[in-house]
């Protein structure tokens, strides 16, 4: 069944066990990847369901609904401050391979990035193929960019942090290894090249945000969400 070629779909594309492609995913399927009629392949909602269906001619047959088990116990939304250039590419690439739910773009005050709606086009595509290349069953929500104010006024997570690259700190290895309860979600904000400013430390922490260091190096804006990521799965997936 791992290997199998996986391919997102709208739910509404089941039609009771027939699956209605789209003519960019038959392409896909014959041309692309050069399946032909009667190959098996995996179909995704995208929302935790996956089916093993059959290409029959320009649709497919639904043979069963899988079990699956991919995900992690626990829900992390990564709230990431924009870099500059296509650095975000990147962070929603290796976040959605490692198990992120949802992220939310943020416009700090030294964000140099202004996002068109192509953008979040574009990411919500780049995790849709992350998730199906590591065989996730939930492609991770990408959210509409926001203030930094915005972003820190709508979190209502009980375990909430902000990575500080300069500071004494508490590690956030050490911070989760410390968690004895069984939780259900962590956010983690990170922010841009430079990183937040005094205000916006200042505002998350009266927020309910507490502090936290990645190591005494300094981390690339695409490298730090990759260290914190893996860090959460490495304690809680285990």
């Amino acid at each position: 069944m791992s290997q199998l070629q996986r391919i997102t779909i709208n739910p509404q594309q089941l039609q009771a066990s027939q699956l209605l492609l789209t003519s960019q995913q038959q392409h896909y399927l014959w041309r692309v990847l050069r399946l032909q009629d009667g190959d098996q392949f995996i179909a995704m909602d995208g929302m935790g369901k996956w089916w093993l269906a059959q290409l029959q001619g320009e649709q497919a047959q639904i043979l069963e609904k899988l079990k699956t088990n991919q995900e992690l116990p626990l829900s992390i939304t990564l709230m990431m401050a924009l870099p500059k250039g296509n650095g975000f590419d990147e962070i929603v690439r290796y976040s959605t391979e490692l198990g992120v739910t949802s992220i939310v773009p943020i416009l700090s005050g030294r964000t140099l990035l202004n996002p068109s709606s192509q953008k979040l086009e574009r990411w919500q595509r780049i995790a849709s193929e992350a998730a199906e290349q590591s065989e996730r069953t939930i492609v991770p929500t990408i959210l509409e960019p926001v203030t930094f104010n915005t972003a820190i006024q709508n979190c209502t997570s009980n375990h909430r942090y902000i990575c500080e690259a300069r500071g004494n700190y508490p590690h956030l290895h050490h911070i989760i290894n410390n968690i004895t309860d069984q939780i259900y979600e962590i956010m983690i904000a990170i922010g841009p090249e430079g990183g937040w400013t005094d205000q916006e430390l200042e505002i998350a922490v009266k927020s309910g945000f507490i502090p936290i260091s990645l190591g005494r190096r300094i981390l690339r804006a695409v490298t730090a969400p990759i260290v914190a990521i893996s860090l959460i799965a490495a304690k809680f997936e285990s």
